[in-house]
């Protein structure tokens, strides 16, 4: 319909989503935040200490109840 109004053509010359991946310097910045989040995340890992295993029955302790 555009064409049909008299608008000029639209060639394709607009970049798309993709066109920030053909900046090597942005890619190397992504690598290097993924890197990092990769690392706390082991540093984070290695430190987990699993907990006992809760009481369950009649004698558990209720949670939100008081006495």
């Amino acid at each position: 319909m555009q064409l049909q109004a008299g608008q000029p053509q639209q060639k394709g010359s607009r970049r798309g989503p993709a066109y920030a991946y053909n900046i090597k310097a942005l890619r190397d910045h992504e690598m290097l935040i993924a890197a990092r989040a990769e690392h706390s995340y082991e540093r984070f890992v290695s430190q987990w200490k699993p907990r006992r295993p809760q009481k369950t029955g009649a004698r558990a302790p209720q949670l939100g109840k008081t006495k």
